[in-house]
């Protein structure tokens, strides 16, 4: 997709689309209004003969319009211009696209960023604008004989004031790099398990050595290794698999003191998960694929930092294994001792990720971080608790909740906060270990999961993010990328790189 920008009015290309608007009791935009003296009041009859009167939702789609160049000329319904939001603009814009994508328009002449529009300038107009519409046009069709794809490829963007441009070119560049990162998670995300195994997720992050030769340098940690650390919980989830687990370390150094404590995040990258002993009924048990998004969602970070050359140090861990069954699954009842020294009792086999991230949480001391936020596909409870749209958030520091709220916030990546009490954590003790992995209550598991890692991470400025709700999306039938927004704008923030909403 090519994205442009243009200060004209009356484009010179015959074979686009305008993008116009028009509120409610039929009050077109400024532009919307100089089109229509341009056609001799044409559209404007157009729109009395087809009763559009501006709602939110209401189109018009128009062809070859008098003395207009524009081959097509897109009216869209923005509402109460009293009341113009971010969310009404939000929902133009993907309305908008959601019309055109199916149609054989190439080209798109985009006028919405004349609207004023409360609390948002130029740059956050056009950077939602092209999150959004990558996110329209997204299709997976790699595994597919017959490929199908949308036809727009062009994106122009209407700019009055040229003192913007600088600004205007900064979203550009960002919002791409976001959106490249969005659709390579997605990518991954919905390959099936035979494909994407631990190995295939450590050769994609080696590649990115060669594409990034002077930022980013990968090791892995195999089995052999795990072993020799003590990883046992980690190895244990993974030993009945015929693939053998994987963690990826991915590093990113940028920042001006090659020294600088790290940045680290964990994603949780079960390639495919079985429930092991305590297995998963068979409704859905192919979605059981995503549960990996986690570690897809570290990898796409690592690669949008590095294309926006972000001034930090980051580390990316892809903890990576499958959790099936077999005779020598791990079994209900099994006391592991994890690489802390905490012997956590198996309760049900299931709850598999929060046993491998104990041992993650362990390893990464060594690299001394500044903070670590851990990304998982972690518990149905959460889903229960939020639904598919919002992030659930539970972390140990006041300061790194707020910074996050805020980047869920100016993202649009809705994210909850959800408690960690002592209370809860008193559910999670044993009678013959000092913890087990899953609370005997039906009720708060999206809490007690989140209260066991908190085991492992007293030392760290820490975050968990549960993102089993909102990493796949029943309506797209497909990972969504997911929080990898409030992620990049989180660092965008840290390196003093982002750009506020006035």
């Amino acid at each position: 997709m090519q994205f442009t920008l243009n200060h004209d009015i009356l484009d010179k290309e015959t074979s686009t689309c305008a993008l116009i608007s028009i509120f409610e009791n039929k009050k077109l935009s400024f532009i919307g209004n100089k089109l229509n003296i341009t056609s001799n009041n044409y559209i404007l009859s157009a729109i009395n003969y087809n009763e559009i009167y501006g709602k939110i939702n209401e189109f018009l789609l128009l062809y070859n319009v008098p003395n207009i160049k524009y081959k097509y000329l897109l009216i869209i319904g923005c509402g109460k211009k009293k009341y113009f939001n971010v969310n009404n603009y939000l929902n133009i814009v993907n309305n908008s696209i959601e019309i055109i994508k199916n149609t054989n328009i190439k080209k798109i002449n985009f006028f919405f960023t004349e609207l004023n529009v409360y609390n948002l300038n130029i740059y956050w107009k056009i950077r939602k604008a092209i999150e959004i519409i990558e996110d329209k046009l997204y299709i997976f069709n790699k595994l597919k004989n017959n490929k199908n794809f949308f036809n727009i490829n062009k994106i122009i963007f209407y700019i009055d004031k040229k003192y913007d441009i600088n600004l205007v070119n900064i979203a550009i560049k960002q919002a791409m790099a976001i959106s490249s990162g969005i659709k390579i998670v997605k990518d991954i995300g919905n390959l099936p398990s035979n494909i994407c195994n631990s190995a295939y997720l450590s050769m994609r992050s080696y590649r990115l050595q060669d594409i990034f030769p002077k930022k980013i340098k990968v090791f892995d940690i195999n089995e052999k290794d795990m072993k020799k650390l003590g990883m046992n919980a980690y190895l244990a989830v993974g030993r009945e698999s015929e693939n053998e687990s994987l963690m990826s370390i991915i590093k990113y150094n940028n920042h001006k003191n090659y020294d600088e404590k790290p940045i680290i995040f964990i994603g949780k990258g079960l390639t495919f998960d079985s429930g092991g002993i305590s297995i998963k009924g068979s409704n859905k048990m192919d979605k059981m694929k995503y549960d990996m998004c986690g570690a897809s969602v570290v990898y796409g970070l690592m690669i949008i930092i590095a294309k926006l050359n972000l001034p930090l140090n980051v580390i990316g861990v892809l903890a990576c294994c499958e959790n099936m069954t077999g005779g020598n699954s791990y079994r209900p009842g099994d006391i592991i001792e994890s690489m802390s020294g905490i012997n956590v009792e198996i309760i049900n086999t299931d709850a598999e990720g929060r046993i491998v991230l104990c041992d993650v949480f362990t390893y990464i001391k060594r690299f001394n971080p500044e903070i670590v936020i851990d990304i998982a596909t972690l518990t149905g409870a959460c889903v229960v608790a939020l639904g598919d749209e919002i992030n659930g958030l539970m972390s140990n520091n006041s300061i790194l909740i707020k910074e996050l709220l805020n980047a869920a916030k100016i993202s649009g990546d809705h994210t909850w906060l959800l408690p960690i009490k002592n209370e809860y954590k008193k559910r999670l003790n044993s009678n013959f270990a000092d913890i087990v992995n899953v609370a005997n209550d039906n009720s708060g598991g999206a809490i007690y999961a989140a209260c066991f890692l908190s085991y492992f991470t007293k030392k760290y400025i820490w975050a968990h993010l549960d993102i089993a709700g909102t990493s796949y999306s029943y309506k797209s039938m497909g990972a969504t990328g997911r929080p990898l927004y409030l992620l990049i704008q989180f660092l965008l923030k840290k390196s003093k790189m982002n750009i506020s909403l006035k």
